[in-house]
């Protein structure tokens, strides 16, 4: 028996996204269809075959009829391929209608979806939300092995086929996802770890179709891994170099981690990579510099170190370092490190005074928020300056940068955040695709909460 407590499956539907269950609802028929009834009394083959066809020529109605609509109404990128689909399901429902005296009772659980083969099934569900990947889990048991192998997200991330959720913890322990495209909220299940790594630091990054949290436990430091695969918290992974305030990003199935401090208190200058394909952490090159507290972006294809405090020093570092994962060699970059409060770079920046620098990249454009100044800027690569572009949200307040999360989420900015108050307060994402002209921020979601952010990531997968 399958539970459907295995997969994080959201209870409620939105009117919204009917059009993107029609792939679920299409799968399920196709199922359907496989199972065959014995001949009633007093019905002969040839009447059924007869209602059969006819019932054929109704659902191909209809499945033109959606194979049309699917074409207007829907602008994801991949919607001409999801039309073609869709039109061979109804073909594929159609031939088997006709043919359903000549089919064995006996059918094939590999191929998925029966009538169309193991490969066009899985090609169909790669175009599936993963929101309904729980569901489809529970359709049996190929579909269960299917969906737990990971198999489907490793196809997705080839064919190019990326949906971003926002993961977050606002209260300690505890996690949230949330969905943009439909706009849904999903629990995670609570974190079972001593106090000791429940008031340690603790950092987060996502990565292939895991969810690490970084902190320190009683004798050492300890990695928590969620899965989306099995909705499920394990602990057990070791870093060659245990650290915590380091700077990270991932880029698909692999992440870069570099600097921070070892459990002595000593600052790094060492990196190493993690393949969540095959859970195997790689030592690559030692920075220049090392530092605490920076940190981490892909862009242009590089790992980038921004900020940071450096060894028996207590002030920021104005000069980032970028990793080429080509010729695996570092070079510095001077006074890349954007200003805060309004100004140039303050290099006699407190230790701990504030949070490491706030940035995200965007179609490979890097951006950074003054949390002091609640403004937008934009690093312009070829003169290594720094654009202010606008406002960050009103609403989307820190304590020197502390409990504010700007993320890029695909073709956007997301700012989450919100007013605090006594007694609770309240979360509110807000998006902007940057473009010309100042930012204009849409309020995806909010609700009830914690509005201090602990930790964010955002996974693509």
């Amino acid at each position: 028996m399958l539970e459907a407590s295995s997969y994080p499956v959201p209870r409620e539907l939105p009117a919204s996204c009917e059009e993107e269950n029609t792939w679920i609802y299409n799968a399920c028929c196709a199922v359907e269809l496989s199972n065959k009834r014995p001949l009633e009394d007093g019905e002969d083959v040839a009447s059924r075959k007869a209602a059969k066809v006819l019932e054929g020529h109704e659902r191909q109605e209809k499945m033109e009829a959606l194979h049309v609509h699917s074409i207007v109404h829907t602008d994801q990128p991949d919607n001409q391929y999801q039309a073609d689909c869709l039109h061979a399901l109804s073909i594929a429902q159609t031939n088997q209608l006709e043919n359903h005296h000549q089919v064995d009772n006996q059918s094939d659980s590999s191929s998925l979806i029966n009538q169309l083969g193991r490969d066009l099934s899985i090609s169909c569900l790669l175009h599936c939300s993963r929101s309904d990947y729980g569901a489809i889990a529970l359709l049996n048991k190929s579909f269960h092995s299917l969906v737990q192998s990971g198999q489907l997200y490793k196809l997705r991330r080839e064919a190019g086929i990326v949906e971003r959720w926002v993961y977050f913890s606002c209260n300690l322990l505890e996690w949230e996802a949330y969905d943009p495209i439909r706009r849904r909220w999903l629990h995670l299940p609570r974190i079972k770890s001593n106090e000791c790594f429940m008031c340690s630091d603790k950092e987060s990054l996502a990565v292939g179709t895991d969810l690490l949290v970084f902190g320190k436990g009683i004798e050492s430091h300890v990695i928590y891994r969620y899965s989306i695969l099995t909705n499920t918290w394990t602990s057990g992974m070791k870093m060659n170099t245990p650290r915590c305030l380091f700077g990270s990003s991932s880029l698909g199935e692999i992440a870069i981690l570099a600097g921070g401090c070892d459990p002595r208190g000593n600052v790094l200058n060492s990196a190493e990579l993690y393949n969540s394909e095959t859970g195997m952490w790689v030592a690559i090159p030692n920075m220049n510099k090392a530092r605490k507290m920076c940190s981490g972006l892909f862009m242009d294809g590089k790992f980038y170190v921004i900020g940071g405090i450096g060894a028996g020093n207590s002030k920021m570092l104005t000069c980032g370092e970028a990793y080429d994962l080509k010729t695996r060699t570092w070079h510095e970059i001077p006074d890349m490190l954007p200003a805060q409060n309004g100004g140039a770079v303050v290099t006699e920046t407190p230790a701990a005074a504030g949070a490491p620098p706030l940035v995200a990249v965007v179609n490979n454009e890097l951006y950074a928020a003054d949390y002091a100044q609640k403004e937008v800027r934009k690093y312009d690569k070829k003169n290594n300056v720094w654009i202010t572009l606008g406002r960050l949200p009103e609403q989307a307040v820190s304590m020197n940068g502390w409990g504010l999360a700007f993320r890029a989420c695909g073709d956007r900015l997301i700012v989450i955040g919100g007013p605090r108050a006594l007694g609770g307060g309240m979360i509110e994402l807000h998006s902007w695709a940057p473009g010309d002209g100042p930012p204009k921020w849409d309020l995806l979601a909010s609700k009830p909460s914690g509005s201090f952010v602990y930790n964010c990531a955002v996974m693509g997968c």
